[in-house]
């Protein structure tokens, strides 16, 4: 006997058992976060013109430990301990290229604003990152 043929239909088989938990894994929706807008301008020491807001939205994860700010931190730099005692988040940050390092803080108005900022040391000089943020109030897909 051709085990060829046996083969190919336990194969077609466990695919056509498969297909409800895959169409089920594709149906389920993605997971959904809140929308904040963010606001930041960057000062630093000795420049008396700032630079202009910037404003920008991001989704993030409704569990998520991480304050805002940090969430939409540049790819170069790494937040560390985190801090929060009652509304106050504190942290730490690193960048690579250019080298510096810094410590942000932010203060939650309620659950859904906040008002902070990041102050950064290097050997260029030093820096200070006003930051505000809110919730849109808009659901969103796929948090970071």
């Amino acid at each position: 006997m051709n085990k060829r043929p046996l083969r190919g239909l336990l194969a077609a088989a466990l695919a056509v058992l498969a297909l409800p938990l895959m169409l089920r894994a594709l149906a389920q929706d993605p997971a959904k976060g809140d929308e904040w807008e963010t606001t930041t301008q960057m000062s630093m020491e000795g420049v008396p013109m700032r630079m202009p807001l910037q404003t920008r939205k991001f989704c993030a994860a409704r569990d998520s430990t991480e304050p805002p700010a940090a969430a939409g931190a540049p790819e170069n730099c790494t937040s560390s301990s985190y801090e929060q005692v009652d509304n106050k988040v504190t942290w730490s940050v690193m960048c690579t290229d250019p080298d510096m390092t810094g410590v942000g803080e932010i203060v939650y108005g309620d659950t859904d604003t906040y008002i902070g900022s990041i102050k950064f040391m290097s050997a260029d000089g030093n820096m200070t990152i006003m930051l505000t943020g809110h919730k849109t109030g808009n659901e969103c897909d796929n948090p970071q």
